[in-house]
């Protein structure tokens, strides 16, 4: 199985910032793309931010500009950094993984348990 450990969620006031970490684990042959997705109360979960395997990655228009999203490869962790964070990104944060297990498998999906991101005005 991959499990994928999140952490760094909390409360911070407008203007602060927050660095999210998820560490994948398990059985793990290669991961293509790691990245975030947020889901608010009443609204459908939205990606945030994606890094793929070749090195680029994508943003939500609504934090290009804020947020910053890495990975270490060599640890299978991918980092979420978020500065000058607003009221409207108060949201659970999770963090999602495409894993190929073994040579042989196909790339599956793998999502986090989810952090608690909650921005005060």
């Amino acid at each position: 199985q991959v499990q994928l450990v999140e952490s760094g969620g909390g409360l911070v006031q407008a203007g602060g910032s927050l660095r999210l970490s998820c560490a994948a684990s398990g059985s793990i042959f290669s991961i293509n793309a790691m990245g975030w997705y947020r889901q608010a109360p009443g609204k459908q979960r939205e990606l945030v931010a994606v890094a793929i395997g070749g090195g680029s990655t994508n943003y939500a228009d609504s934090v290009k500009g804020r947020f910053t999203i890495s990975r270490d490869n060599a640890k299978n962790t991918v980092y979420l950094q978020m500065d000058k964070l607003k009221p409207e990104d108060t949201a659970v944060y999770y963090c999602n993984a495409l894993v190929k297990r073994t040579t042989w498998t196909t790339y599956n999906n793998y999502w986090g348990q989810g952090t608690q991101v909650t921005v005060s005005s």
